[in-house]
C-alpha cells in the first residue's frame, strides 16, 4: 500500500514538471528568434549603406597581353622579317598597391634577377628613396619649411628636387640602382596594365628563382617577350623600318593615340615606313584576361580572348632582286665617285608598269666629306632632284592635247631660243644654231631637243616666237605646263603606300621668273623623286593609266605550322587617274622612246641600250645643276620593256654628276638592271 502511494506521489510530480520545461523551450526559442530578427533589422538598417557599398565595389576589369607580330615576305616567301621570343619578367600592377609595397617587391626581385641600370637617371633614384614612407616625411618636412605649402604635384616634384640636390641618393648599392630601375616602371604602370621589367637574357636560374617566389612578389609573373629578328639579312630593312624596342617604348608624337588605342607605354610599335603604315595589320589582336574585384582585390581572373598573331605582309619586293639592284647602285656610285666629287648618290627604281607593284628600289647616300656610302632606298621617294630631259614625253603629249601640234602636223625647227634681254637657249647639239634641223616631235625625243619643248610652251602660251623679241608669256603658263606632267605623277605625291614621300618641289612661277617657264618644258626647272619617274614612265608605257606605285602584295594569316595561311586581302591596281590622250597621239610618245634607243640617228641620246633583250624603249635626261658655284648634271634615264609589250620600267637618278660628264651611268646601270631581271624575277621567253 505504502509503495503504490510512494509511485503515485512521483507521478505527479513528474506530470508538474513539463509545463516548466516546456515554457523553459519556448522562452529560449523566442530568444533565438528576437535575437534573429534583431540581426537582421541590424544588417538591413544599421549596416545597409557598408553592404551596399560593398556590393557596388564589385567591378570587372580588363587586362590584356601582347601577342607575337606579323612576320613579313618578300614575293617568292621568302621570309624578310620574323620574331624571335625570349623569356622576360613582367609586373601586372595590382590595384591600389602602394609604394612600399612595390618598393619592397623591387627590393626582393633583384635578389634573383640582374637588371641593366644602363638608363637610370637621378629622378629615378630619387623616386626610389622617396618609396620609404619614412624618409618621405622627413624630405617633405624640409620641403615645407623653404617652400611652404605646395599642391600635391608639385610638392612631390619639390621632394624629388630636394633628394637629387642633397645627393641623399649617393650612396645606392649595384642592387638598390637595380631596384631604382625596377621601381621606376612598376610605378610608372596603370591598375592592371603589365609592363615588362627584364625582357632579354633571362637565365635558367633567374627564371627558377622567380618562379618560386611569386607568391611573395604580387603582380610579378613569367611571360615572353618578341623582339624583329631578319632571317635573310637586313637587305631592305630601310624599307620595312623599325619597331621600338622595350627601352623607347612608344613614339613621343604619338603616345596619346596609342595609349587611347590600348597600347602600354612599353609596347613595341612601328615606327617607321612598311612597320608604321601596315601597324594595324601587323600588331594582332591582344590576349585578353577579364579580372572581377572586390574592394579593389582581384577575386577572380578568367581568360576571355588567347589573343591572335598579326597577320603577315607579302610584298612585291622579290628579295634577291633588291639586293641586286642595290648592289648594281652602289657599284657604280663607287665606279663613278673618283671622277665626280659631288655625287650625292643615287637612286633606282624598278616597277611593273601594268599593276604599280614595285619589284624593286634601292639607293645609296655619299657623304661628300669622307666619301662614305650607306644604303638610302627610301631615298626614291623622299629624295628630289631638277630630272632633265626624261620629262620631254609629258612636254610633248602637252602639246598634243593642248592642240598646238597632232599627230600629222608636228614638224618644228630646232634652233638656238635667242629672246629679247635673256641669254640663248639651245639644245645640246645645236648651241651655236649651225645644225639646225628640222623635226617632228617623235625626232624631238630621240635626239633631246630643247629648242622644240620650249617652242611647245610658248605656243600652248600663245606666244609666237621670232628672234630677238621679247618674251610675252602669261604666268597661267606655268600651271599649264605642270597641269600636264601631273597627269603623269610628275610633281604630285605617286600615293605609294610607304609613309614619308615628297611630292616635289615647284620654282617660283612669277612674271618675274616667266623664262623659266622654258626651262620648265624641257625639264630643267622643277624637281621630281625617282618614284614619280617610275610612275610617269609607266604611264606611258600602259598607254595613259597612271597607277598607284605599291609594296604591299597581300595580306595573309598564319596557318598553325606557322606558314603562310589564307590570303585576306589583296592589293589591285589602283588607277588614279587616266591621261585622254588617243592612240595616235601616244605612237607619236612611243615611237620617239623607241627612237631614242634604236634609230640610226647619231644623235639618238639612249643608244647604250639598243643591245638589251627583250628591246627596250628609253628616254634620258641632263639637268643642268650647281654644287654651290660649280656647274653639275643629273644623269637620269626611264625605260620601260619590252618596248611592245611592257612588262616592267626602270628609272634612275645620278644627281651631282661632273658638268660634261660623259659616263652615262643611268643608261649603262639600266642595261645592267634589266639583264638581272629577266634572270631573277621574270623570264624573257616569248619576248623579243
Amino acid at each position: 500500500m505504502k509503495f503504490l502511494r510512494r509511485n503515485q506521489v512521483k507521478r505527479q510530480k513528474v506530470q508538474s514538471s513539463i509545463p516548466f520545461r516546456l515554457n523553459f523551450l519556448f522562452f529560449i526559442v523566442f530568444l533565438l528568434f528576437a535575437a534573429l530578427i534583431a540581426q537582421l533589422a541590424n544588417l538591413q538598417i544599421n549596416q545597409q549603406k557598408k553592404f551596399a557599398s560593398e556590393v557596388n565595389s564589385t567591378d570587372t576589369k580588363v587586362e590584356t597581353k601582347n601577342v607575337q607580330r606579323g612576320m613579313i615576305y618578300d614575293s617568292t616567301g621568302k621570309v624578310l622579317v620574323a620574331n624571335d621570343a625570349s623569356r622576360a619578367i613582367t609586373y601586372t600592377k595590382p590595384m591600389n598597391v602602394s609604394s612600399l609595397k612595390m618598393y619592397q617587391i623591387a627590393n626582393q626581385l633583384v635578389k634573383s634577377v640582374k637588371i641593366s641600370t644602363s638608363g637610370l637617371t637621378e629622378s629615378m633614384e630619387a623616386q626610389y628613396y622617396l618609396a620609404v614612407p619614412s624618409q618621405l616625411k622627413k624630405v617633405d618636412k624640409q620641403v615645407e619649411k623653404s617652400q611652404g605649402s605646395l599642391s600635391s604635384t608639385k610638392l612631390y616634384q619639390a621632394e624629388v628636387d630636394y633628394v637629387k640636390q642633397k645627393n641623399l641618393t649617393s650612396n645606392l648599392t649595384s642592387k638598390q640602382k637595380q631596384a631604382a630601375i625596377v621601381y621606376s616602371k612598376m610605378s610608372g604602370a596603370y591598375a592592371l596594365s603589365t609592363v615588362y621589367l627584364k625582357y632579354n637574357d633571362v637565365s635558367d636560374r633567374e627564371m627558377a628563382e622567380v618562379g618560386e617566389n611569386l607568391t611573395s612578389m604580387p603582380g610579378i609573373k613569367i611571360g615572353t617577350s618578341w623582339s624583329r629578328s631578319y632571317p635573310y639579312g637586313k637587305s631592305v630593312k630601310s624599307v620595312i623600318g623599325t619597331v621600338t624596342n622595350r627601352k623607347q617604348g612608344l613614339p613621343s608624337d604619338q603616345i596619346n593615340s596609342l595609349l587611347a588605342e590600348g597600347y602600354a607605354r612599353d609596347d613595341s610599335v612601328g615606327s617607321s615606313y612598311i612597320e608604321s603604315q601596315y601597324e594595324n595589320v601587323l600588331k594582332g589582336s591582344k590576349q585578353i584576361i577579364t579580372l572581377e574585384t572586390q574592394n579593389n582585390k582581384i577575386t577572380k581572373e578568367v581568360k576571355t580572348f588567347g589573343g591572335q598573331k598579326g597577320d603577315n605582309l607579302v610584298l612585291t619586293i622579290n628579295a634577291d632582286f633588291q639586293q641586286k639592284v642595290q648592289d648594281i647602285i652602289k657599284s657604280e656610285v663607287e665606279s663613278v665617285a673618283g671622277s665626280n666629287p659631288y655625287l650625292p648618290g643615287a637612286y633606282a627604281v624598278v616597277m611593273n608598269p601594268n599593276t604599280g607593284a614595285i619589284y624593286a628600289l634601292a639607293g645609296v647616300s655619299r657623304n661628300l666629306e669622307t666619301g662614305k656610302i650607306s644604303e638610302n632606298a627610301l631615298g626614291t621617294i623622299n629624295q628630289t632632284f631638277v630630272m632633265g630631259s626624261v620629262v620631254k614625253g609629258a612636254t610633248v603629249l602637252g602639246g598634243l592635247l593642248s592642240g598646238v601640234i597632232t599627230p600629222n602636223s608636228n614638224t618644228l625647227t630646232d634652233q638656238p631660243i635667242k629672246l629679247k634681254g635673256t641669254a640663248t637657249k639651245a639644245s645640246w647639239f645645236n648651241a651655236t644654231g649651225a645644225e639646225d634641223m628640222s623635226l617632228t616631235a617623235s625626232d624631238a625625243l630621240m635626239v633631246s631637243s630643247n629648242s622644240y619643248m620650249m617652242q611647245l610652251a610658248m605656243l600652248e602660251g600663245g606666244f609666237h616666237y621670232s628672234p630677238g623679241s621679247a618674251l610675252d608669256l602669261p604666268t597661267s603658263i606655268f600651271s599649264k605646263l605642270r597641269g600636264y606632267f601631273k597627269q603623269f605623277g610628275l610633281g604630285v605625291k605617286t600615293g605609294i603606300d610607304i609613309p614619308g614621300e615628297s611630292s616635289g618641289f615647284e620654282g617660283v612661277s612669277n612674271q618675274a621668273n616667266i623664262g623659266k617657264a622654258l626651262d620648265l618644258s624641257f625639264g630643267n626647272y622643277d624637281s621630281y623623286t625617282t618614284m614619280q619617274l617610275a610612275q610617269y614612265i609607266s604611264t606611258i608605257a600602259n598607254g595613259g593609266y597612271r597607277l598607284q606605285p605599291h609594296i604591299l602584295q597581300s595580306i595573309r594569316e598564319s596557318n598553325n605550322d606557322g606558314k603562310l595561311g589564307k590570303t585576306v586581302y589583296e592589293f589591285q591596281p589602283n588607277v588614279l587617274n587616266v591621261v585622254q590622250a588617243s592612240q595616235s597621239q601616244w605612237g607619236v610618245i612611243k615611237d620617239g622612246l623607241w627612237k631614242v634607243v634604236h634609230s640610226s640617228n647619231s644623235l639618238r641620246t639612249g643608244g647604250l641600250l639598243s643591245d638589251t633583250t627583250p628591246a627596250v624603249a628609253a628616254k634620258t635626261g641632263t639637268a643642268e645643276t650647281f654644287h654651290g658655284s660649280t656647274e653639275t648634271e643629273t644623269d637620269s634615264s626611264v625605260s620601260y620593256a619590252p618596248a611592245d609589250n611592257p612588262q616592267v620600267v626602270v628609272a634612275l637618278a645620278f644627281p651631282g654628276m661632273a658638268s660634261g660628264n660623259e659616263t652615262h651611268a643611268s643608261t649603262q646601270t639600266a642595261a645592267t638592271i634589266y639583264k638581272a631581271y629577266w634572270k631573277m624575277v621574270q623570264s624573257d621567253q616569248g619576248f623579243k
